[in-house]
């Protein structure tokens, strides 16, 4: 299995997000993905009525089998009411073009490595979202507890290592670290 990393510049983000804009679908399964920190799988199986009018998201997680509740921020509830609105609710959120299902994990990740390529990044798929979600939750709140229940990790160490708070961030932490 590949590792992916997250996106962690904002710069870069907005290219991902500009790189994505001819195709809506696309593009809104990125801003999506990186906003509600769900696994991809979960994210595909999304129908319109999941989320369209809600300030919920309500799901039970394929991996843990647990159910999850989430709000829906502000910013994304925007977001979702222009994606969907001239889509009906038993819809697929991220539809294929073939037949009556949602895009699949493969292919949402050629999808998002693709566009990623072409701007210069390297390491990114589908579970770049999810970790592009924790790294910057983590980054603005350093709440490492939240983000754990968040993920249903079953420790702070692997949550950690998840959002890639890796050697990188931790000596530029402590570069200009003083106690005397």
């Amino acid at each position: 299995m590949k590792v992916v990393q997250p996106i962690r510049n904002i710069d870069d983000i907005h290219k991902m997000k500009k790189a994505l804009s001819s195709n809506r679908r696309n593009q809104f399964m990125f801003v999506f993905g990186i906003q509600i920190a769900l696994r991809i799988s979960d994210m595909l199986q999304l129908k319109v009525k999941d989320i369209k009018d809600q300030t919920h998201l309500i799901i039970k997680e394929g991996k843990t089998g647990k159910t999850r509740r989430q709000i829906i921020s502000n910013n994304l509830r925007k977001d979702i009411t222009e994606y969907t609105k001239n889509m009906k609710d038993d819809q697929w959120l991220f539809p294929s073009r073939e037949g009556n299902q949602p895009i699949s994990r493969i292919q949402a990740y050629r999808i998002l490595n693709s566009k990623a390529k072409e701007i210069g990044l390297k390491e990114i798929g589908s579970h770049t979202l999810r970790k592009t979600f924790g790294f910057h939750f983590y980054q603005q709140t350093n709440d490492i507890v939240t983000l754990q229940k968040l993920f249903n990790h079953s420790s702070p160490e692997i949550t950690i290592r998840y959002v890639g708070v890796n050697q990188d961030i931790m000596d530029e932490k402590l570069i200009n670290f003083n106690i005397i």
